[in-house]
């Protein structure tokens, strides 16, 4: 089993992400790509210790990247939106922006 900051491996701090952080209680990370939600969801509660309601994910296919004539791809990755319970704090992990 992999270890919880191998799951979690950013936040993703964009100005969409703080928002969604803001308005709606909801984290969003960039993840291990074989993560499941079930271990997303330990992987946040033991790093943070906060209570999770639910995870969403979505996957992303790496973009075509070009230096000249050369060309290659990014990564594919994933994201992990991961809403927390109510009355939980909300980690402060984007700070000085």
């Amino acid at each position: 089993m992999k270890s919880a900051y191998q799951i979690i491996r950013r936040p993703v701090i964009t100005e969409k992400g703080l928002a969604i952080k803001e308005n709606q209680e909801t984290l969003v990370f960039q993840v291990a790509k074989e993560a499941t939600k079930t271990e997303i969801k330990e992987a946040v509660q033991s790093i943070f210790k906060v209570k999770v309601r639910s995870v969403r994910t979505a996957n992303y296919p790496g973009k075509e990247r070009r230096r000249g004539r050369f060309a290659g791809y990014r990564p594919d990755w994933k994201k992990a939106f991961v809403r927390l319970k109510a009355g939980e704090k909300m980690p402060e992990y984007a700070q000085n922006l």
